[in-house]
């Protein structure tokens, strides 16, 4: 697909939303921060009608209002505060990829009320494992994934869009029209009844765009090209070429309706299926494989379990404070706080008051925040090492693989060999690709630890940029003998690994380091002890073995 149609068919889904906010529910916008998403958003600002941005972490109080307990207090009567949500209006979520389920369901149920509420989701994940909750990406008429390549998104005039607007309740629908978009819906695998009444939506948009009174085959066809693909779950089947010999000839008299206009149902549907298989993903197969192994009670935040705002994680016990956007009133501790004194209050004119709560007595919430961890899997591939234990090391890498998938955690891949450090996967979630990538893994060459251990720790740097805890998980021999300089010299490269080790430590990169050799030796104790990290002789442990030893180290 070239980047021009592309640009072209977010074009006419922002249009089409813009005209029909409430029946098209909204899209899903995935790219990483980059040129294509500015043009995106760019456009976005276009829109009509009141835009709100939230994020993950929203709570319900400020998504659909709540009792503002201070000025409650103050004037002695209930008074709650309205939410973002209070007016239709068009809601964007950024970092969809971490939604919480939670989240997610109260988001579907505003849409489900039809009450003109619009959601853009800017999905950012970085695998087909990954994304979005599966609850919204149904309701939503479109998906955009655009290339690499900024494009500006122009959309049409205002005056345009409003007199679009004003045709939409007049234009009308042929009999057959939702029958066709059922059956295309059905060869695609798509067996959600939304998809075809929201590609039903998104035509009569396209046609009031087009100022035509009714929908036509080509609204149709535009319209299933933008809803179907991203819903597609298999490749549609071949059609039979051959017909049977004594089919009768189709009377076109009577195919065509009183107008002399032909029916929808009686054109050929092949047309209509191989546009859609034209624009279906060229990975959709890798795809469909993704979603079938991710485990079921997945959240599909991709932010992992241990992902938590500042007002959610484990409860730690309450304090005294004021109530703010950015803190949560404990009901409980407030109440029991109050309770003691209740006697002394009930005088003058309090004595009619049940309860009488000061804004001493007020409690707020804590939680331990905790952020997700990044596993930086630095993996010895060199000469020494794979005459060893490498094919070990494979194995219980790929173990901790699927543990830290489990857990949600993220983890990157690096080797060093020859005289460099080789980046073989970038901090992802994504199993299929880690083990993929540690299949290719080659070994051979000199041992530059001190290289693997200086990419180790930008890579860690990084990560603690972007909220993560990076952990280190050095599998190695310890025989250095390829300095930074990159020629061969052994004392130099001890004493830069060692050096670097020392940094790392100070950096507060904690972690552990498996010595692969087939005797322990002092060299990877030496380096263990200057980066500070938990060192592991496992000279006659299996993959399983040094995997369970790992894991136990690190969640010590």
């Amino acid at each position: 697909m070239t980047t021009g149609a592309d640009t072209a068919r977010t074009q006419r889904a922002l249009a089409a939303l813009a005209v029909d906010p409430g029946g098209l529910k909204g899209l899903t916008f995935r790219a990483r921060m980059g040129p294509a998403r500015q043009a995106f958003e760019t456009a976005l600002r276009k829109l009509s009608g009141p835009q709100r941005r939230i994020h993950p972490a929203i709570t319900d109080d400020q998504l659909f209002g709540g009792l503002n307990i201070a000025a409650s207090l103050a004037e002695g009567r209930p008074v709650r505060d309205a939410g973002l949500a209070e007016q239709p209006s068009t809601l964007t979520l950024t970092m969809a990829e971490r939604t919480p389920s939670g989240l997610a369901a109260r988001l579907a149920q505003l849409l489900d009320a039809d009450r003109g509420h619009a959601l853009i989701l800017l999905d950012e994940a970085a695998s087909a494992d990954e994304g979005a909750p599966q609850a919204l990406l149904d309701r939503l008429a479109f998906h955009i994934e655009p290339p690499e390549a900024a494009t500006p998104v122009r959309l049409p005039a205002a005056a345009d869009l409003d007199a679009a607007r004003k045709r939409l309740p007049r234009v009308s629908l042929p009999d057959d029209a939702l029958p066709l978009l059922v059956t295309l819906a059905a060869r695609f695998g798509i067996h959600s009844l939304r998809a075809p009444s929201l590609a039903l939506r998104a035509a009569r948009a396209l046609a009031a765009l087009d100022a035509e009174p009714a929908v036509t085959q080509d609204h149709l066809q535009e319209a299933a090209e933008l809803v179907y693909p991203s819903r597609a779950t298999m490749m549609p089947a071949e059609a039979e070429d051959e017909t049977p010999p004594d089919a009768p000839e189709p009377d076109q008299s009577d195919n065509a309706d009183e107008n002399g206009e032909q029916s929808l149902t009686d054109l050929p549907d092949d047309i209509l299926v191989s546009a859609i298989a034209a624009l279906l993903p060229t990975d959709i197969l890798d795809r469909l494989a993704a979603k079938s192994t991710r485990p079921a009670n997945a959240a599909g935040s991709g932010a992992g379990d241990r992902r938590r705002g500042n007002r959610r994680g484990r409860p730690l016990p309450s304090r005294p404070g004021r109530p703010s956007a950015q803190s949560r009133i404990d009901p409980i501790a407030t109440l029991r706080a109050a309770a003691p004194w209740q006697t002394l209050r009930r005088t003058g004119r309090n004595a009619d008051r049940a309860l009488v709560i000061l804004p001493s007595d007020i409690r707020i919430k804590r939680f331990e925040d905790r952020s997700d961890r990044l596993l930086i899997f630095t993996v010895d591939a060199s000469g020494s090492a794979a005459v060893a234990r490498l094919a070990e090391a494979k194995g219980a890498v790929e173990l901790m693989l699927a543990q830290a998938y489990a857990r949600r955690d993220q983890v990157a891949l690096l080797a060093f060999r020859g005289t460099g450090t080789e980046t073989l996967l970038p901090p992802t979630r994504s199993l299929v690709q880690a083990k993929r990538r540690l299949a290719s893994l080659p070994g051979g060459g000199g041992t530059p630890l001190a290289s693997g251990l200086m990419a180790a720790g930008d890579l860690g740097q990084l990560a603690r940029g972007r909220g993560l805890t990076p952990m280190l998980v050095l599998l190695t021999d310890g025989r250095a003998n390829i300095p930074l300089s990159g020629e061969p010299d052994r004392a130099t490269a001890n004493d830069d690994a060692t050096r670097i080790a020392a940094s790392l430590r100070q950096q507060g990169l904690s972690g552990v380091l498996v010595d692969t050799s087939n005797r322990p030796n002092d060299a990877a104790r030496t380096i263990a002890a200057a980066l500070g990290a938990r060192y592991l002789a496992l000279p006659r442990a299996d993959a399983q073995g040094i995997s369970t030893a790992v894991t136990s180290a690190l969640e010590a």
